[in-house]
């Protein structure tokens, strides 16, 4: 039987990836994960090649005093309070609109001191969130491995399709043949949607930044659709619960 064996989430869209040994879901997605993103000075959201320098930027966030913490790779480090009173501004997702607040300008500051460009920082207004409509993603390290393959790259490192949760034990692409079905991951229960479009951040080393593989060339090669690259699914929550490394994954 399937299993999950990572965990990808971060409080901060675009920034390092953290990997706890267990999450908690709701309708709303992961308690704590993509609260925040950032946007260009002209309120664009950033392209996935200046996303790079921000793969290294770890983010932490504690909600009862709503405060956040970028670290950055020297070691240095860059708070931000979240006052309820901040200014509204309506950030254009891919596939939504979606209202947040910007917070001060020490953050945006420091940070756009360091990259040589301005940016802000946003908190998106609950109940949306920073990600995709839907509030979940799966990838199973098979696939992962078929499309290293593919592009003669053995190890390729699945963090940069920066799935929700990574599963071992299946057949690659066992997860697209679970579209529409319900799954039981641990205590939650989640429906499988549509595949994922991929965009050019997954050329990328998930760390890095550095463009070391060429996932969209490989990709086009067999996983075409229309105009969109897939690759991965996208899941709701149907019932809550938390999810641990080494549970269970079962179609039901």
């Amino acid at each position: 039987m399937p299993t999950v064996v990572r965990f990808n989430v971060t409080p901060v869209k675009s920034t390092a990836l953290q990997h706890p040994d267990e999450i908690a879901v709701t309708q709303r997605g992961v308690e704590g994960d993509h609260l925040f993103l950032f946007l260009e000075a002209d309120g664009s959201r950033p392209s996935a090649a200046a996303k790079a320098p921000l793969l290294s930027i770890r983010a932490t966030y504690d909600p009862s005093p709503e405060l956040l913490t970028l670290r950055f790779p020297d070691g240095t480090s860059v708070e931000s309070q979240v006052p309820a009173g901040s200014r509204s501004v309506r950030v254009e997702l891919f596939d939504r609109s979606v209202v947040g607040r910007i917070v001060d300008g020490r953050t945006s500051e420091v940070l756009s001191e360091r990259l040589g460009r301005e940016l802000r920082l946003v908190r998106i207004d609950e109940p949306e969130y920073a990600g995709g409509r839907h509030r979940l993603s799966l990838v199973s390290l098979a696939s992962v491995a078929d499309l290293g393959r593919r592009g003669a790259r053995d190890g390729l490192d699945p963090r940069r399709f920066r799935m929700t949760a990574e599963l071992d034990g299946c057949e690659p692409y066992e997860e697209d043949s679970w579209s529409g079905r319900l799954v039981r991951l641990g205590e939650a229960v989640v429906r499988i949607g549509d595949a994922v479009a991929r965009c050019a951040l997954t050329t990328m080393h998930p760390v890095t930044g550095e463009k070391d593989f060429d996932t969209l060339r490989v990709l086009a090669g067999y996983r075409k659709r229309g105009t969109e690259l897939l690759f991965g699914v996208y899941a709701d929550v149907v019932e809550p619960g938390r999810i641990r490394v080494g549970d269970a994954v079962e179609p039901l």
